[in-house]
């Protein structure tokens, strides 16, 4: 499996335990926990020796697997405030909460507090004014039952869903749900292991863990997911965080539960066939932020992806939706459901009614349908009468995927991580399309441990090393790139395309290392193979051809790089549908290309056809869009456009710091590039700081001699340059030379700045010869790298005639200066600032040498 895109320019662990100390809170933190909520308990007072106190516990473990209790008011707020990924119901004690509930009720993670206390008139006078506080009770029972019901609204109000038109995730949702259903555990191993996992963490109350170890084979699957147990709410924030540890965990129970429903659909239609269409309803809250995204996809599909509850009265699904409505963050909906059994038999979406297979024996008339299933959005309205805005009815269809385009990308997606092995392999593959290595790893070295065969071993290391070169950390995927290979070669023949993906990546890796010459190598030899072993128009040709355009693109052989980079592009026309995310990187490739060359427009134009396609096709945070937006703002950059730049590198600079692991080289890329803006823009301060902050990440995350290293000490030295230290920036220069020359080839354009700028110091200091020298470097460099009319052409004629001007030699000078002016006047608009330079230099040497009537013309165009 190839690493496709060749692009360059997790949930907060808490605690999950029954109790807490002020000495534990910290390391307490990066322990998971289980469910969508959490309990937390504010008591100065705490005895865990008092019966009083054990009873209580019991009983609230058996609504809320996670329970966190605080004596210490402050260290509360603190943890209360690190929460982000799930709801928090509160019990506070007496008057703490006089004190603590007015400091946090605006936290948008606090859904409900509780007021334990001996005297209720005490508390009324305060309590009331806070609208999150439900009740004030002197008993622990009514607050239990008062959670129960909060935990089963802040569960059903927090499934996961994926719009598709405007939520990349949709797609990728589909292939995880098909990832569980291929997972094949030993049943009993997996209870026990699920059993002792939530024993570790603290995670539900002994009874129900021992219950549930105990008896589990006893009861329908259907009976424990609808039951008053932890099943339903781990597993719904496991699916709904992509927690890779939960997900393993529960694996069983995902295929289990499915394969019931589909068991049960087949019986039910057997013994009452149903043809007509019918309605379900449910009622749940959505975020302000999510219920908008519904909005815009009006028309679109939606897909949960959980388990999906429903009921088939009305009545019962609106009392949920009016829970929502106490929390002012939320919109309370009413998902009305159309449902055509001829589509489920035609999609295979099986559905069961729960009457006896449910915990609760239909109650609420619950119908049950599989994960990942998807209806469209056909109506959204509000419903009137309620005195709010924030009831709202959503009419939905269920359907197959009829997304003619988005089935089209998602077959070609499914084909290319099943292309070796499938189950755990291909949820982890799946992981990596999403962007997110760090939970992929994870499961990986899990399946590295039970490999046997050389295959799965060759496999599982292959993918390591592609979550680790993703996650910078480049000698470690060196390393596993090359166990990988080593496998393989002992059980495929020598031309195997499995090889040519280990050769292929291998290269990338020493791309990402700034070491070209072996990166070209090694594509090159991943190209021979395919060209034997797939047909011309094969997907993974093209991922060859785009590697090595890749390199020759960082040697700045700009042809060569573009004749490799549209090979590539016309394969994957070819081979792919339209909205694939590879042709986004062929597009940002060849739009890198022409940037690099000058052709600043036309580098626009490929970028934006690369963010056109990563915007459809991936999720909002993933790495790729990260360096699309990098790349807009470099050209903005290059075109003298600074704020637009910054923009864009800013928003760049978001993405990677959520997708990123803090020391990755890509963020150091992100800082660089602010840093460069600033400078730009005479905020010289403010750039050393990003250009520091870039520089500590690289030397942590790249080798000694890398390119990288010796752009971030060329930045500095312009800084001091810049604010008149000129000895500190011709160290600073001179280290980013001895640097560019052992890692560069030798006319690379990087080593014509470095040139350049010594130069630029030598020249301010007065020492006009040695200016000239390294002046004179600089443009021979940029005469065999550059076409004959690149706007950096111009800049070393200027500073040529500069030095020339300065030792007094005008003639020379004024060929300098005419030639810098007719190069900037084909490549740049007839209005563009930068033309006032060589203008301004022509008019102040006319001036020197008495030409008054020409000076003054050169300065009015200046």
């Amino acid at each position: 499996m190839d690493k496709n895109g060749l692009k360059k320019p997790a949930a907060c662990g808490r605690t999950a335990m029954a109790t807490t100390n002020s000495n534990a809170v910290l390391s307490e933190r990066m322990r998971p926990v289980l469910g969508n909520c959490l309990l937390i308990w504010l008591d100065a007072n705490f005895d865990e020796s008092e019966n009083d106190y054990k009873q209580s516990m019991q009983q609230l473990q058996n609504i809320i697997a996670t329970i966190i209790t605080f004596t210490d008011a402050d260290q509360c707020v603190d943890y209360l405030s690190d929460i982000e990924d799930e709801k928090v119901l509160m019990i506070v004690s007496d008057s703490l909460g006089q004190h603590v509930i007015p400091e946090i009720e605006e936290c948008p993670q606090l859904d409900s507090v509780y007021v334990f206390c001996d005297n209720q008139s005490v508390h009324e006078q305060w309590a009331r004014k806070i609208s999150k506080v439900k009740g004030i009770c002197t008993e622990i029972e009514p607050i239990c039952k008062a959670l129960q019901i909060d935990h089963k609204h802040c569960d059903r109000s927090m499934i996961s869903m994926s719009f598709c038109g405007i939520d990349p995730l949709f797609m990728y949702t589909q292939l995880l749900k098909e990832a569980f259903l291929e997972i094949e555990d030993d049943d009993a191993k997996s209870i026990k292991e699920l059993v002792d996992y939530c024993r570790l963490h603290n995670a539900g109350s002994p009874t129900t863990l021992e219950k549930l170890e105990r008896e589990y084979r006893d009861h329908p699957p259907s009976w424990w997911y609808t039951g008053p147990f932890f099943i339903y709410s781990m597993l719904n924030h496991g699916l709904r965080l992509m927690d890779v540890d939960v997900i393993m965990r529960m694996g069983f129970f995902i295929r289990h539960l499915h394969q019931h429903i589909e068991q049960l659909h087949d019986e039910q239609q057997s013994r009452e066939p149903t043809s007509e269409p019918f309605t379900v309803f449910r009622g749940q809250g959505l975020s302000k932020e999510v219920f908008e995204k519904m909005k815009q996809t009006k028309g679109g599909l939606i897909s949960f992806n959980n388990f999906l509850s429903t009921s088939r009265q009305r009545h019962i699904s609106l009392g949920f939706a009016h829970q929502a409505l106490s929390n002012t963050n939320s919109v309370a909906i009413l998902f009305v459901m159309n449902i055509d059994p001829m589509v489920c038999v035609q999609s295979k979406i099986p559905y069961v009614d729960v009457k006896g297979v449910g915990y609760y024996d239909n109650q609420e008339e619950e119908m049950l349908y599989t994960t990942h299933t998807i209806f469209r959005i056909n109506q959204i309205k509000l419903i009137e009468g309620n005195d709010t805005d924030r009831l709202w009815q959503v009419n939905l269809t269920l359907t197959g995927n009829d997304d003619n385009e988005l089935h089209t990308l998602t077959s070609h997606i499914r084909e290319e991580i099943e292309s070796r092995q499938r189950g755990w392999y291909r949820l982890g593959a799946v992981l990596l399309k999403l962007g997110e290595p760090a939970k992929a790893e994870y499961l990986y070295k899990m399946l590295l441990e039970t490999a046997s065969s050389h295959k799965q071993k060759s496999d599982y290391n292959h993918m390591l090393g592609w979550l680790y070169d993703d996650m910078g950390q480049y000698a470690k995927a060196l390393t596993f790139y090359e166990k990988s290979l080593e496998f393989g070669r002992k059980h495929l023949p020598p031309n195997h395309s499995s090889l040519a993906a280990s050769y292929s990546n291998i290269g990338l890796v020493y791309e990402h290392m700034g070491e070209y010459s072996k990166a070209l190598l090694l594509y090159e030899r991943s190209l021979e193979i395919r060209k034997i072993a797939l047909p011309p128009n094969h997907p993974d040709l093209a991922v060859s051809y785009q590697g090595i355009g890749s390199a020759y693109r960082h040697m700045d052989e700009y042809s060569e790089a573009l004749s490799s980079y549209e090979r590539s592009l016309e394969i994957r026309k070819i081979a792919l549908p339209p909205n694939h995310p590879t042709l986004a990187d062929s597009y940002n490739n060849i739009g890198n290309v022409y940037n690099s060359m000058g052709e600043y427009l036309k580098a626009l134009s490929y970028y934006e056809k690369d963010l056109e396609i990563i915007h459809k096709t991936l999720p909002p945070n993933h790495p790729d869009l990260a360096s699309s937006y990098y790349n807009i703002g470099l050209v903005y950059y290059n075109m003298g456009e600074y704020s637009k730049a910054l923009s864009s590198y800013e928003r760049s600079l978001e993405i990677r710091k959520i997708a990123l692991p803090s020391n990755h080289p890509d963020l150091a890329q992100s800082y660089a590039n602010i840093g460069l803006v600033y400078d730009k823009m005479g905020e010289y301060s403010k750039a050393l700081s990003w250009y520091e902050h870039s520089l500590e990440i690289q030397k942590i995350a790249l080798p000694p001699n890398h390119p990288d290293l010796a752009a971030s000490y060329n930045n500095i030295g312009n800084v001091y340059d810049n604010v008149g230290k000129h000895s500190k920036a011709l160290s600073w220069y001179e280290r980013s030379l001895e640097i560019g020359k052992i890692a560069l080839p030798p006319n690379h354009l990087d080593l014509a700045a470095y040139y350049n700028n010594i130069g630029t110091v030598y020249d301010k200091m007065g020492e006009y010869s040695k200016a000239l020298l390294s002046y004179e470097r600089s443009l021979e460099i940029k005469k065999i790298a550059l076409s004959l009319n690149h706007p950096d052409l111009a800049a070393s004629y200027n500073n040529i005639g500069n030095v020339y001007s300065n030792m007094g030699e005008y003639s020379k000078a004024l060929s300098s200066y005419q030639r810098s002016l007719e190069i900037k006047k084909k490549a740049l608009s007839s209005n563009h600032p930068q033309l006032a330079v060589p203008y301004g230099n022509l008019g102040l040497l006319c001036e020197t040498t008495g030409d008054y009537s020409k000076a003054l013309s050169y300065l009015e165009m200046s």
